[in-house]
């Protein structure tokens, strides 16, 4: 072994590591907002929870990458501690494929059926049907599949850079001798966590040792406590990942990192135990890339067997570890951490816009109800919902560019595209909400009030308001393009109640019905009122246009309203809203 087989080792690494990465941030990205939606559905049942652990962490082929994802869920106040903890155990069993899928790297026979199963062999043809679909495709989700496709041959192909880089060390004795060391338990733990901890993936650590294996000097003494170590040492991704976050987030890395340490540590006892007892024959015999994978599961699957029916005493040491509690928010926002699986940052982004959604909504609706029965308690309640409302839009939209950053599927750009949109309007209801609070208030303080005629028309047009908003919020929440197609003749009816109102409102101050001062208010209402219903027409053309990619806004607007149904539901509507006789 020369100075070159030094770098092909480590070409053969960064090739596993970039394989890996590929693979695991393309099936992520397929997989979008499906895992948290998975995720959310579990129950207190520890068993189920860790079924979805493993079924997601075998989804997205990385234990780390879900780990994150539990902290930055977690700190964000989607999930709760106590859901994580079979998630996570759950989570190191399906990170065991992979060592069973590089095991396929030592198979050895004559036959082509066979051989057709080692990975070297099947791999190049994998690479290339990968590449037609990415340069060959033009649907999103196909190139993503041909990325995950190449990201595997690229990692199987750095696993057989790193086994033939390995190979010439068999025949050295100086690497005999140095093997020898890793005979104490001890080393062999730590070994496994230093070099883990260092590369940052189990998975890796446990193909480099595979590919050692192969050479045939590497022994089951020697294997164990070394895939052991590897364990503790993927520990050191949750670690970094709970740096800046909120004392519960802390708490799910506290908690990973117990239950790895512990399971090391009950599982060396037992295992060495039961060794001075029955000395066991093949601690001494060659492990091979089957062997080492088969050792991995079965140190995975009994850890989390030991350790399942302790998960409430996982959850008070974790919290006794960290103690001190911060204030809690008034609510709470996405975290950074959720950027690194971006389906999943996208999907609580639509969480926080239907709480914006609904926070403006409600907000109106206070707004108009100042209008007739006028609250001084009310009016702080509208200023302070106002004040979280740019809060959220200026974090939103923030979290929303980022996100746009990443690699993300089409689908998913037309969902920020419009929650970008529809945050804006969101935003801009909740700004006339406090106009109209205004009003109200100069309504209350002068003691003025409309004519009994006035008052029912406005209540006509506040009906109308009031539907359009339960439409355009309720089609947003839902995202149903079809319920979104009967905002616009709603809106089309509130524009002409309002320009029929603003004409009555003229010949009553002609007569001396209406004052100036009445007449300013009753301006500045119908002004707020037409601008939350484009603002609802916004939103629902929002919800249309990210399922028509093509659409165009205005040409829309002008086709639908040259349309029959259109028609048809306006003059429904007209039926419905109609003005009281003057």
């Amino acid at each position: 072994m020369d100075i070159f087989s030094v770098f092909t080792l480590c070409g053969g690494l960064a090739f596993f590591l970039y394989g890996m990465t590929t693979m695991s941030k393309s099936l992520e990205k397929m997989a979008g907002g499906k895992l948290e939606r998975t995720l959310k559905r579990m129950t207190s049942n520890p068993l189920k929870s860790l079924l979805l652990g493993a079924g997601i962490t075998i989804a997205i082929q990385s234990s780390s990458a879900m780990t994150v994802m539990l902290v930055g869920l977690v700190n964000s106040g989607v999930m709760e501690l106590g859901q994580t903890i079979g998630v996570i155990m759950g989570s190191n069993i399906g990170t065991t494929l992979t060592a069973w899928i590089l095991s396929l790297t030592g198979i050895e026979s004559e036959s082509v059926f066979v051989n057709l199963l080692k990975p070297e062999n099947f791999s190049p043809l994998i690479a290339l049907a990968g590449i037609i679909l990415i340069m060959g495709s033009k649907k999103q989700r196909r190139r993503d599949i041909g990325r995950i496709m190449v990201g595997f041959s690229i990692l199987m192909y750095g696993m057989e850079l790193m086994k033939n880089a390995v190979s010439p060390l068999a025949d050295l004795p100086e690497f005999s001798s140095l093997l020898t060391a890793f005979n104490n338990p001890l080393l062999g733990v730590l070994v496994g966590a230093v070099f883990t901890g260092v590369i940052q993936s189990s998975a890796a650590s446990v193909g480099i040792l595979q590919a050692l294996a192969l050479t045939g000097s590497i022994t089951y003494g020697m294997a164990i406590p070394i895939i052991m170590g590897q364990n503790i040492g993927t520990c050191v991704t949750a670690l970094i990942s709970s740096i800046g976050v909120n004392r519960n987030a802390k708490r799910v890395a506290a908690i990973h990192i117990s239950f790895n340490v512990f399971g090391t540590v009950i599982c060396l006892v037992l295992f060495y135990g039961g060794h001075a007892i029955f000395h066991f024959p093949f601690m001494a015999a060659s492990v091979g890339a089957v062997g080492i994978a088969f050792c991995h599961t079965v140190f995975n699957v009994l850890t989390t067997l030991l350790l399942l029916p302790f998960s409430r005493q996982l959850e008070k040491l974790a919290r006794r570890l960290v103690r001190s509690e911060s204030q809690a928010e008034q609510f709470a926002f996405l975290d950074p951490l959720l950027l690194r699986t971006p389906g999943v940052a996208i999907n609580e982004c639509v969480a926080m816009a239907n709480r914006m959604g609904a926070l403006a909504h409600e907000n109106l609706l206070n707004a108009i109800r100042q209008l007739s029965d006028y609250r001084d308690e009310l009016e702080t309640e509208i200023a302070q919902n106002e004040d979280k409302l740019d809060i959220y839009e200026d974090r939103l939209s923030s979290y929303l560019v980022g996100i746009s950053q990443h690699g993300v599927s089409m689908d998913d750009i037309r969902t920020v595209s419009r929650l970008l949109h529809a945050i804006g309007d969101f935003e801009r209801i909740g700004d006339h909400a406090l106009n109209l609070q205004e009003s109200a208030r100069e309504l209350h303080e002068k003691d003025l009030h409309f004519s009994e005629t006035a008052s029912e028309e406005l209540q006509v047009l506040v009906n109308a308001l009031k539907d359009i908003m339960d439409a355009a919020f309720s089609c947003f929440q839902a995202d149903d393009p079809d319920a979104a197609k009967f905002v616009e003749p709603l809106e089309e009816t509130i524009d002409l109640l309002i320009e029929e109102i603003r004409l009555r409102h003229i010949q009553r101050l002609q007569t001396g019905d209406c004052t100036i001062q009445l007449g300013f208010v009753l301006s500045d209402l119908l002004t707020n009122f037409e601008r939350v219903s484009d603002h609802c027409s916004n939103i629902a053309v929002c919800v249309i246009e990210e399922q028509n990619r093509d659409l165009d806004r205005h040409a829309y607007l002008h086709d639908i309203k040259s349309a029959g149904d259109f028609t048809a539901d306006l003059d429904r509507d007209l039926k419905k809203y109609q003005l009281p006789q003057m």
